[in-house]
């Protein structure tokens, strides 16, 4: 007796159900960050685990690998009295070097970021955007971001494609006396910056901004790692500066500070507000 082939309501349910079940996801909206992916499941081994803790020397050792990359820029100029270079004058764009910035991109923000497929000179989708259009892509927080990655921070640093981000999270923790991140936020006439600190200032309208303003929301800012200290200056290097990543030397106080103790900022180039003082693990004693 042949099986009755018919299907009834029932089965065809059944069957829909099941096609749905096996049906891709929809993908997310465009400029919206995936949720169905581990934030560091990109991030090698070595980075995540991590094989060491994070340290000071590393955070060190690898800003100043970078800044070999991009040839060793060092800018002290007044920012804005340097003629704007051509666009095939910019780092950021030249072989080798847009491939970098496309990893900090991918490596320094957590997996489905919107921004992690940029590149130093193409958006999400792979086209090259204008030379003069490259603030809209402004990597100097990813530069940040990728080197605490690299170095071992987990998930104790707020990874962000803003440095207002990890500025206002380190300003919450020092009001609030909270150990979220490894960042808190420290007066510049107060706490002298070390290497692997980060010093940040506001800038634009927001180069108004004072400590007393933090945290302020997003807004635009800057911030470089402290890699060397010396007499009377501390070297910095940060991302994206004369789009390449540069150092600069910021005069400090006698005792290493931003500010005089009234609040006077000694770099008469840079508006710097805010220290963030990195909480780094002890060295093991032998």
């Amino acid at each position: 007796m042949q099986a009755d082939r018919r299907l009834t309501p029932a089965l065809v349910a059944l069957g829909l159900m099941a096609l749905a079940g096996c049906a891709a996801p929809p993908p997310p909206p465009a400029g919206a960050k995936r949720t169905d992916v581990m934030p560091d499941s990109h991030v090698p081994d070595f980075a995540r685990t991590p094989y060491e803790p994070i340290s000071r020397a590393a955070v060190v050792a690898i800003a100043l690998r970078e800044w070999r990359l991009f040839s060793q820029p060092v800018d002290d100029d007044p920012p804005g009295t340097r003629p704007p270079p051509l666009p095939d004058e910019k780092p950021e764009r030249w072989e080798g070097l847009w491939q970098r910035v496309g990893e900090y991109w991918w490596l320094g923000l957590d997996a489905g970021s919107p921004e992690s497929a940029w590149t130093g000179m193409h958006d999400a989708d792979g086209n090259v955007f204008a030379a003069n259009r490259d603030g809209d892509y402004a990597w100097s927080a990813a530069f940040v971001s990728y080197v605490f990655r690299i170095a071992g921070a987990g998930n104790s640093f707020p990874y962000s494609a803003a440095h207002s981000d990890y500025i206002d999270d380190a300003a919450e923790q020092a009001r609030d006396g909270t150990h979220t991140w490894i960042v808190t936020a420290e007066r510049p006439e107060a706490y002298a910056p070390q290497p692997g600190d980060l010093i940040c200032e506001g800038r634009g309208r927001s180069g108004r901004l004072t400590f007393d303003n933090l945290p302020a929301g997003h807004f635009p800012a800057h911030c470089d790692i402290v890699v060397a200290l010396a007499p009377g200056v501390i070297s910095v290097i940060g991302g994206n500066v004369d789009d390449a990543v540069t150092m600069k030397h910021v005069p400090v106080t006698p005792d290493g500070k931003l500010a005089t103790p009234d609040g006077t900022v000694l770099d008469t180039r840079y508006p710097w507000m805010v220290v963030l003082r990195v909480s780094y693990p002890a060295a093991p004693t032998s």
